[in-house]
């Protein structure tokens, strides 16, 4: 699905450019809306195929696709078109998903083996290897981030002849981890201490359950307040259960926490209703208020955002990718006013950003990646999911360091493998 550009709808109605029928098997690496959006498309225009995803990938990604008929359905009414899909196209999806564990080997035509391997990007995310013709080609998905607290790592590549790689972070790289906690843990005091208003955007599925287990941690170990910390997103509420619920695709870095819940604590406030966000006006500062969504181009930070963008007191904590064309996208450039709900809104906040919160690797993350363990280094990597300065900056620098080749596809080319 395409997000965030002013021709994001018209984009996700084109054609796909094969005939859906002609598709036996789909594979999904991981829950997120630009990597599953259009599934419910793929199957109104004739698919009849299967659908193959992890078990944590599959109500989550669920969760999103509902979300995403309630969004288009708002769109649709308010812009005269017709919505891209609806609740029935939804459920009927989840009448093709089969799930498949890690490591386990399927069969979907006569000589080709497909496998899902940990990528480490979120709760039932994957990178797909694809075995046919004596050749091994590998989808990276999105390649998740070093030393990730609540996740197992990324599983190095074993080998590999051609991989599709993303190139989200390709020309550059984070900041350490070990920075996140402390950065986070002085956004907080610094509001306390101002009586401020910090607001973070955050991504509904894994940046929120990281940030919760982030500030879980920093207030059992390093900062005793009584702040309200609001979670006003119902999706990440949602989603927040699904991962206590998959605790077995989980890797925690430090024992477990006190009250058996790394994504909770006193302080927290859920707001899943409607009247529930709205009341979050009526707390005095300070507060803290995690919404979606994450690239600020919907959902409820966007009322949060034009309340309070214009207070000097409020500190706007960005901890995700901004895309071109979005509001957060806007900010995090230094726009000095941004429209939100036709209002133009100054943005008089601070406004700062932690890197470390990416649920991307970086350049050198996905580079080490990319020199599997067998050390052939594949003898082709295409690069898809960047913005063009990334993919432009990120082949050049393999091909200086890997000696391979590179390409950097157009939209509908096709390459011969």
């Amino acid at each position: 699905m395409f997000q965030g550009d002013v021709f994001a709808s018209r984009d996700n109605a084109r054609a796909f450019g094969f005939d859906p029928k002609e598709v036996r098997a789909v594979f999904i690496t991981h829950p997120h809306a630009d990597h599953t959006g259009r599934l419910p498309k793929l199957l109104k225009e004739g698919f009849v195929g299967t659908v193959y995803m992890v078990p944590p990938c599959r109500p989550l990604s669920r969760l999103i696709l509902e979300d995403s008929v309630q969004i288009m359905a708002e769109e649709a009414e308010r812009e005269g078109v017709t919505a891209l899909f609806s609740a029935a196209d939804v459920a009927h999806v989840y009448e093709c998903v089969e799930t498949v564990g890690y490591h386990t080997a399927v069969q979907p035509l006569p000589g080709v083996s497909v496998m899902f391997h940990e990528a480490g990007h979120v709760l039932g995310s994957a990178y797909i290897s694809i075995e046919t013709e004596g050749q091994r080609i590998v989808f990276s998905g999105d390649i998740g981030n070093d030393d990730v607290p609540i996740l197992p790592p990324t599983e190095p590549l074993s080998k590999a002849d051609v991989v599709v790689c993303e190139s989200t972070y390709g020309d550059r790289t984070h900041e350490a981890m070990s920075r996140r906690r402390a950065k986070l843990m002085a956004a907080i005091s610094d509001t306390v201490a101002k009586r401020g208003v910090l607001l973070i955007p955050a991504f509904s599925i894994e940046r929120t359950q990281e940030l919760l287990y982030e500030i879980d941690q920093i207030l059992l170990q390093d900062l005793k307040t009584n702040v309200p910390i609001f979670l006003d997103s119902p999706m990440a509420i949602r989603a927040t259960q699904t991962y206590r619920d998959s605790k077995e695709y989980l890797r925690f870095d430090v024992p477990m926490s006190p009250d058996g819940d790394f994504f909770s604590f006193p302080n927290l406030r859920e707001t899943l209703r409607v009247e529930e966000s709205k009341a979050i006006n009526d707390v005095a500062a300070p507060k803290v208020i995690i919404a979606g969504s994450g690239m600020m181009n919907g959902g409820r930070i966007m009322h949060h955002l034009r309340r309070y963008l214009p207070h000097a007191s409020t500190h706007l904590l960005i901890i995700g990718y901004q895309a071109r064309g979005t509001t957060g996208r806007k900010i995090f450039d230094g726009a000095k006013e941004v429209k939100i709900f036709g209002e133009r809104v100054p943005v008089a906040a601070t406004v700062s950003a932690i890197g470390a919160f990416s649920a991307h690797g970086d350049k050198d993350k996905l580079t080490r990646w990319l020199q599997p363990e067998d050390g052939k280094t594949p003898k082709k990597i295409i690069l898809v999911h960047g913005d063009p300065e990334q993919k432009k900056a990120f082949a050049e620098h393999l091909r200086a360091t890997l000696g391979t080749e590179v390409l950097v596809p157009k939209m509908d080319e096709r390459a011969i493998l």
